[in-house]
């Protein structure tokens, strides 16, 4: 009679056996047109359109964005800085709001969404960077800015309340 440890054994070295196991089937993990990463890790059922004032999912989907964007502009030694700072500013918007949402006191809701601030006008004058740099992707980088001027906006009225 085998043992827990030996059925659990012979469990492992049959899966290996069958090679790699797709987690998702069907998902497609490289779906970098469509833009959707959101959906594969979101923890409920996908909502049907998500709501513009849901600002975790609007900020998560301006990272991916950015990220996105990102992709498109040419790596060389000029513009490989700005590439890193607009990665790293536009993402930060958001998980800088993820961290005001568990901030314990008013005073350090406050000071988190300043960063988020300082985080949305860096994101801006990257973009704005980037457009004079590689003036072929002005116009891609247009709708960016404006979503991180709003951004902008949302947070310095949290700020001052």
């Amino acid at each position: 009679m085998k043992s827990s440890k030996d059925k659990a054994q012979s469990s492992r070295e049959d899966q290996r056996d069958q090679g790699p196991i797709d987690p998702a089937p069907g998902v497609d993990w490289l779906a970098e047109e469509s833009g959707d990463f959101g959906g594969l890790l979101r923890d409920g059922p996908p909502a049907s359109e998500p709501h513009s004032w849901d600002l975790l999912e609007r900020t998560a989907k301006f990272g991916e964005q950015i990220i996105r964007f990102s992709k498109r502009i040419a790596r060389g030694p000029g513009n490989d800085r700005l590439i890193d700072q607009l990665v790293g500013a536009g993402t930060s918007v958001g998980a800088n709001y993820c961290e005001a949402n568990e901030a314990v006191s008013k005073k350090d809701f406050q000071f988190t969404i300043s960063r988020c601030v300082k985080e949305a006008k860096e994101t801006k004058f990257f973009l704005r960077m980037i457009a004079a740099a590689e003036p072929a992707l002005a116009e891609s980088a247009r709708p960016l800015y404006r979503e991180a001027h709003e951004l902008l906006c949302i947070f310095g009225s949290m700020r001052t309340k």
